[in-house]
């Protein structure tokens, strides 16, 4: 198991339970996970959602360990397949559960990291929070749930996606990516207090004011985006498999050692 699912005062807590490998995403992971948020949507005694991670980073990502060995027995079609349902079709889902969700993030959250917490409606960053993108360096052109233009701002999504490099939490709660940010040791309690004053408020109004601002953004072409963009993230999965084996095998000792 690597999910931790716990309910208390009307709010569900989701917990990435995998420390040590900074809650590092395998299948088994990701779909525990969309279990957990499957659970909270569908329970009536929840009113809010909170998201959290053990450990010193919030996630490292995808497993590129997972993708060893893979080189020889993977297609694009393959690859396109999974990603849709894991990588992309998760995080829209989660999105879109009609109830008020808040991540709370400290330490690293690297490129599939980026996948749990921008679904969620409100973030809380620990002051020691660092968010990063560099799949660039693997020839992709960012991750699966590109959201990257809508959280920071085009010139800003540019520029971590150009370099690579990770994006302070208090850069990010100065783009809107982060609502709040704490110091590390009050990051669970800032969070919670947070959730629990959001669960006093009527549940129809949470609904429809969560329906309002996501319809908003799907009307200005959130939703349309972030499906063509994935359409396009698979080219790179295509040039990586024509030209270096499976792409998580691509610089990966030189992205890990980028990411200290």
């Amino acid at each position: 198991m690597y999910i931790r699912y716990e309910v208390a005062d009307r709010i569900a807590t989701i917990t990435l339970d995998r420390p040590e490998v900074a809650n590092a995403q395998n299948g088994e992971l990701l779909d525990e996970l969309d279990a957990a948020w499957t659970r909270a949507a569908e329970d009536a005694e929840v009113a809010v959602i909170v998201l959290r991670a053990e450990g010193k980073h919030f996630s490292s990502g995808h497993d590129l360990k997972a993708g060893k060995g893979w080189t020889d027995k993977i297609t694009l079609e393959q690859i396109y397949a999974s990603e849709a349902q894991r990588y992309l079709g998760y995080s829209l889902r989660w999105r879109n559960v009609p109830k008020p969700s808040i991540a709370a993030v400290q330490g690293r959250c690297i490129a599939g990291g980026l996948l749990l917490c921008w679904p969620c409606d409100l973030i809380v960053a620990a002051e020691d929070a660092l968010f990063s993108d560099p799949v660039v360096m693997m020839g992709i052109g960012g991750v699966e749930y590109h959201g990257h233009t809508w959280e920071l701002g085009a010139r800003k999504a540019k520029e971590i996606l150009f370099t690579g490099r990770p994006v302070t939490a208090e850069e990010a709660r100065q783009t809107g990516m982060v609502n709040t940010v704490v110091p590390r040791d009050e990051l669970d309690s800032h969070t919670r207090q947070l959730a629990a004053h959001i669960a006093t408020m009527p549940a129809f109004g949470l609904r429809q004011a969560k329906r309002a601002v996501n319809q908003t953004l799907d009307v200005q072409g959130f939703y349309a985006a972030i499906q063509s963009v994935f359409d396009s993230h698979q080219t790179g999965h295509g040039n990586a498999l024509s030209v270096n084996g499976f792409p998580v095998l691509v610089h990966l000792d030189d992205m890990k050692a980028k990411m200290q």
